[in-house]
């Protein structure tokens, strides 16, 4: 039988000609299939795989040579350190999302028992990051398909993450009108349907419904920032996720919607990502 060194440099032959990042894509592939750490393949380059692996190892290859996601192939996605199970009902999460995490935690480090909603919550990865993160806090996470809240309730039970409940709710729909949150996070889909980007990579594979976004991709930002100022704590935070090109919409939209202190954060690539503003209680009452 082949050997390890041998299987990746077949691999990795069958996918570089399409695929940039094909030598990781073997590695994570062939770990995946052994059951073992990417460096356990270099310390191990002589070990024999099984037939029953080599034959899973080169299914794998050929369905990853045909574009399809690393991560639906494994069933598994690091995010913020934190390996979630995803599925073809939630989003692949990506690194640029860990912005959305960080600016909460920076905004919020001095409240204790702070209460999180995070619309759309898909595999579960900003409620969770942030929930590991802050174990006093309570996080409240909802999204509208009942398979990848399912996928979201696994990785919080697998990570022993008890701090955060999950709603079947689109958006606000299922969330109790008496809850204030400090913080409203959101990573909502915002692509046009026309864009061409929806046609290229990974996210060919990912659900539309969690992509595609009408107005131009704007449709379901500007009914999460309609609807949170009212659900927010007074100095309440609401931060959502958009495209490179949206600022200037999104920023226009927490303006005429009522937000103070409104900012627009960077990704981790220079990309305007993540903007965001307060919900500011002006005090009325008159000095005597």
């Amino acid at each position: 039988m082949i050997d390890i060194k041998n299987a990746l440099s077949e691999g990795i032959s069958q996918l570089n000609d399409n695929n940039p990042d094909g030598r990781i894509d073997v590695e994570v592939l062939l770990a995946h299939v052994l059951m073992k750490s990417r460096a356990y393949l270099f310390t191990h380059p002589e070990e024999k795989l099984t037939s029953v692996q080599w034959h899973t190892f080169r299914q794998l290859i050929a369905q990853r040579a045909h574009g399809y996601p690393v991560a639906y192939l494994t069933g598994v996605k690091e995010f913020w350190s934190l390996p979630l199970k995803v599925c073809e009902d939630t989003l692949i999460p990506r690194p640029e999302t860990e912005l959305l995490v960080e600016l909460t935690l920076r905004f919020l480090k001095t409240q204790n028992n702070a209460r999180i909603l995070d619309l759309g919550t898909g595999s579960g990865a900003i409620a969770l990051a942030i929930a590991k993160e802050r174990p006093d806090w309570q996080i409240v996470a909802c999204d509208i398909s009942r398979n990848a809240l399912q996928t979201a309730e696994e990785n919080a039970a697998r990570l022993k993450l008890g701090n955060v409940r999950f709603y079947h709710s689109n958006w606000f729909t299922n969330i109790d009108t008496s809850r204030r949150f400090h913080a409203i996070v959101a990573n909502p889909p915002y692509i046009a349907s026309e864009d061409p980007h929806l046609a290229k990579g990974d996210i060919r594979f990912e659900p539309q419904s969690a992509l595609i976004s009408g107005q131009q991709g704007l449709a379901d930002l500007e009914h999460i920032i309609r609807h949170s100022l009212a659900r927010l704590e007074p100095d309440g935070l609401l931060l959502v996720e958009h495209g490179y090109n949206q600022k200037t919409a999104v920023t226009s939209m927490l303006k005429e919607h009522g937000y103070e202190e409104i900012d627009c954060w960077q990704d981790w690539q220079g990309n305007d990502r993540v903007s965001g503003g307060k919900r500011i209680i002006v005090d009325a009452s008159p000095d005597f």
